[in-house]
């Protein structure tokens, strides 16, 4: 197999297959020769896509799996508590600098379950695998990755908007994906329209703060949503995400250092927050 041979969708297969070997044996640190093996293929070809994937060798990729390197990045985010959280969040994060901007619908939108709503959706592929995309005329609702039979995610969209007018368009969502997905982002160009209760939307809102190539413990979430008792039900808010990356449940891990569960898969969590530490350099 040449590198030419992996369309983006196959690259991630393959990208996800060796961060889960990596993070398994962390700490024995494992050496490129042992991770190809594993993957099945040469050392040279497992070097060329990881870097191409990820802009860091796998080697470098153990130093962002080490718990060590989670508790630093923790340390280095308590200026996100801070009362001036905007000035401190000025920084060059990819997803910061886009200022992806949100607004919640209205309790009587979400009563009529979408009714008198058209909702584009398709699937496009990511740097992450494939993903459902769905957006109104107002911004964007919808983005879950797919890694099983996507009729699944398809018919999970309509049972939560029953009454709105669906319409595929494949070419669509993959020029958003290219938009979300772009190593250089255009300021102030991304809007979200979110549904969920106000605890939710409190918590979403709270982490579209942290920017890009930062992590956050679920306590410090709590602390910037103005719940700081509410660290559990902080965790379900996060798992009832439906717009993934774009609100940044990714950037969430344990105080421990542990990464922490992730509704798309741990694997695919460790490679966004990579993905997004090498972007950033």
């Amino acid at each position: 197999m040449n590198d030419s041979a992996l369309d983006s969708a196959e690259q991630y297969q393959t990208i996800a297959r060796a961060i889960h070997y990596i993070c398994a044996n962390a700490k024995r640190q494992p050496t490129l020769k042992e991770i190809a093996e594993a993957m099945g293929f040469s050392e040279y070809h497992l070097q060329r896509v990881f870097t191409a994937w990820a802009g860091v060798s796998p080697k470098r990729f153990l130093q962002y799996v080490t718990k060590a390197h989670a508790l630093e990045a923790l340390r280095a985010s308590q200026d996100v508590l801070g009362v001036s959280l905007d000035a401190g969040l000025s920084g060059s994060g990819r997803l910061h600098d886009l200022m992806v901007s949100c607004e919640a619908m209205s309790p009587g939108e979400i009563k009529a379950l979408g009714g008198g709503l058209v909702i584009g959706f398709g699937l496009a592929p990511t740097p992450f695998g494939q993903a459902l995309l769905g957006w109104t005329p107002r911004g964007i609702c919808h983005l879950v990755f797919c890694d099983s039979d996507e009729s699944v995610q398809i018919e999970s969209l309509k049972s939560r908007w029953p009454e709105s007018t669906l319409q595929r368009d494949d070419l669509a969502a993959s020029q958003l994906s290219g938009r979300i997905f772009a190593k250089e982002l255009e300021r102030g160009k991304l809007h979200l329209v979110i549904r969920g209760t106000n605890f939710q939307i409190k918590v979403w809102e709270a982490l579209l703060q942290v920017p890009s190539s930062r992590v956050v413990s679920y306590r410090q979430l709590a602390e910037l949503a103005g719940v700081p008792k509410a660290q559990r039900a902080v965790g379900s808010a996060l798992a009832a995400n439906t717009v993934g990356y774009l609100i940044p449940c990714h950037r969430v891990i344990r105080s421990d250092g542990e990464l922490g569960s992730f509704r798309w898969g741990v694997a695919r969590k460790q490679a966004i927050q990579t993905w997004e530490a090498c972007s950033d350099g």
